[in-house]
């Protein structure tokens, strides 16, 4: 069988803080808290564990590590009105709506730990 992926984790050093930024973008709910948290959304779970935690399961797996090295996605419905929303919130807007020559069109956001996120919709 194939993998089949099912989600990510982020670590962080503020577990609820990023859960709820993630649930509010998302509009799900969180389950859990310190150190552990995941918002769950159709096709996958987005987690998220304490830096703390994950040093004390693996010491020392944390020394190179660093956020805003990849970009997660999510297909949403409606980019401008998302935009909207989430501009209104005060959330840092990276990128506002465009329209991209492959046939996306995209918010790019960045979250509290520097994450960057784009919400996007077939155009």
């Amino acid at each position: 069988m194939q993998p089949h992926f099912t989600g990510t984790a982020l670590i962080t050093d503020d577990v609820p803080a990023l859960a709820a930024f993630y649930a509010a973008v998302l509009d799900a709910d969180v389950e859990g808290s310190d150190p552990f948290a995941r918002v769950m959304v159709p096709g996958a779970v987005l987690s998220f564990f304490s830096t703390q935690g994950m040093e004390s399961m693996v010491p020392g797996s944390m020394a190179a590590a660093a956020s805003g090295g990849f970009t997660l996605e999510f297909q949403v419905a409606d980019v401008d009105a998302r935009h909207e929303r989430l501009r209104a919130r005060g959330v840092e807007i990276l990128k506002p709506p465009t329209t991209q020559p492959w046939g996306r069109r995209s918010v790019w956001l960045r979250d509290p730990d520097g994450n960057i996120v784009n919400l996007y919709q077939d155009a």
